[in-house]
Parts: structure tokens; sequence; C-alpha cells
């Protein structure tokens, strides 16, 4: 009898541990994803937002928005800002056109992962249209203009720790679809900093 009750209870704490092991596996799976998620929220780590309309109040503040393109190894791309930097205000919309060119001779997709810094201004930056809510396909050669348009969040002003913040800068990488290298962006991007 003594052993029986041994081995329920073994059998007992064999099932726990095999439930707890599957339950971190799976929240190990989920961590990239539910952090992706999270920052996208809060604008945590330099996380843009995504909104449906403009802001109705503008604020005298100037601030000045750099743009940066840059293409992973594997993909045979060219892609870069039409301009550099556009001068706005505070809660000020615009719409700037970065450019790509599939180089390749076949068609080709990609995708971007993005940020801005200072870090601590991503949950201010707001995104109404933008090519990286979509895979992007590009034909043989084709080129392309893919517009952002987006605005600063009059909040920002409201903003102590932002107050010396008078440039901030938006930066796309693009990635083949369903890459290694994409796959290594997406989760040091989303990494605590």
């Amino acid at each position: 009898m003594i052993a029986e009750e041994v081995q329920k209870k073994n059998q007992r704490i064999a099932l726990t541990v095999l439930v707890v092991v599957i339950v971190m596996v799976g929240l190990s799976f989920a961590s990239v994803p539910l952090y992706k998620i999270f920052c996208q929220v809060t604008g945590f780590g330099g996380t843009t937002q995504r909104v449906e309309s403009n802001p109705e109040q503008i604020i005298a503040r100037p601030i000045t928005v750099r743009f940066d393109g840059n293409v992973a190894s594997d993909l045979n791309w060219e892609f870069k800002p039409a301009q550099i930097s556009v001068d706005l205000k505070i809660g000020e919309s615009k719409t700037i056109h970065y450019q790509a060119q599939n180089l390749d001779s076949i068609e080709t997709a990609g995708t971007s992962v993005f940020n801005v810094t200072p870090l601590k201004a991503g949950k201010y930056f707001k995104k109404v249209e933008c090519f990286c809510f979509t895979e992007q396909y590009l034909k043989p050669q084709e080129k392309v203009d893919m517009p952002v348009t987006f605005f600063i969040d009059p909040e920002m002003a409201n903003d102590r720790d932002l107050n010396e913040v008078n440039t901030i800068t938006l930066s796309y990488s693009f990635f083949p679809l369903e890459s290694d290298e994409l796959d290594k962006a997406v989760e040091i991007f989303y990494e605590t900093p």
C-alpha cells in the first residue's frame, strides 16, 4: 500500500514537472510576439504607434525628423528615403516617401522592421499610413515609391523627459520574407533594452 502511494505521488510530481516544462517552452516561443505587441501598444523601445487619423492640435514647437533605410544582405534591393529629413511642428502631419527597387531578375518580397530614436520618443511617433504595415512584393527591376504618413503626438510637448529632443530618426530595415536574418532582427529589436 505504501509503495502504491509513493508511486502515485511520483506520478503526480512527474506530471506537474511535465506541465511546467510545457508551459515554459510555450512561453519561450511566445515571448517575442508578446513583447512585440507590448512594444507596439506602449511605444516601448522606440516602437512607433499606428493610428487612424491625424491630431486636431498643432503646437508651434519645431522638430526635425530624419530618415534612414537599410537592406539585409540577402535581399537584392536598393532602399532609401527620398529625402534625408523634414522639419515640422508637433502635431503636424507629413507624408514622405522611401524608394525601393528590386535589383534581382525574379520577383522578390520583403518586410520591414522599424524603430524611432531616441527610443523614448517612440510612443509619440504616430503613423497613419505606412508601407511597413504590409509585406512588399516587387517584380524584377521594379522601382516604387513607398509612402509614410506620420505626425508627432502633441502630448510629447507635455513630457519633460523630451524637452531637449529636437530631432527624431525614423529607421527601416528591409528583410526577405521568411528569412533567418529577419527572425534574428526581430528578436534583437524586441529584446528588452
